[in-house]
């Protein structure tokens, strides 16, 4: 005769596997239902081999069988929701390639000047009185000064024309910009952004990346502003 306390400890071992599993997210659909069929072939064997004068714990079955059921349910439910989330970002994906032409600004400090005209951007956490923005070329010199003025918190586009603080133009290239952001006589903080053109899209588990040229590819919630 089987002993109702051990085959229910067995059952309970069950339960406590496939929690495990679940925790670990190393379990699959078809394994639940393995757990599940064994765990019920389990229990119907306990109850017609079952000592009558030392039944099973009606209560203990029933903790059991919810406790396969929370598993199950949990399953089921993560199945739900790594379904909504694929739809989600297929659905990110589709949205971001009506990106694909525009500019954009994201967090950097490169400045391309082409034909006399350069763009980028200021990020401000709070308004600031006075804004500068020096512009350096490879060699960590300062070729042009750009005094804003007062400044809104936010984003900011800028555009430097490529005049040097000498008067003259400078050449084509990339170059290197800071701003320096102060609120009466306190510094604030203010962040760079550069410029890119988004040339493509591609779906991610973690949500759709846009390839911004030289920029490299980047998340979606890193563009500050598209222009």
């Amino acid at each position: 005769m089987i002993n109702a306390t051990q085959d229910t400890g067995s059952a309970a071992a069950l339960i406590s596997s496939l929690n495990a599993k679940k925790n670990a997210a190393s379990g699959t659909e078809s394994s639940v239902a393995t757990t599940e069929d064994r765990f019920l072939k389990l229990l119907v064997t306990q109850m017609k081999n079952q000592d009558p004068l030392n039944p099973m714990d009606n209560a203990q079955v029933t903790s059991q069988m919810a406790q396969l059921s929370t598993v199950s349910g949990i399953d089921k439910l993560n199945a739900t929701l790594q379904a909504l989330s694929d739809t989600m970002s297929m659905g990110q994906s589709l949205s971001a390639t009506s990106m694909i032409g525009h500019g954009v600004l994201i967090a950097g400090s490169a400045i391309t000047l082409k034909d006399g005209k350069a763009i980028g951007g200021i990020e401000l956490t709070q308004p600031a009185d006075s804004v500068k923005v020096l512009i350096q070329d490879a060699a960590g010199n300062t070729v042009s000064t750009m005094q804003m003025g007062p400044q809104k918190a936010g984003v900011t586009p800028l555009i430097w024309d490529g005049q040097t603080d000498a008067g003259i133009a400078a050449i084509n290239g990339t170059y290197k910009f800071s701003v320096e952001a102060m609120s009466a006589d306190t510094k604030i903080d203010a962040n760079a952004l550069t410029f890119g053109m988004v040339n493509a899209v591609t779906p991610g588990t973690n949500g759709a990346k846009l390839d911004v040229g030289s920029a490299g590819s980047v998340p979606i919630s890193a563009v500050k502003q598209i222009i």
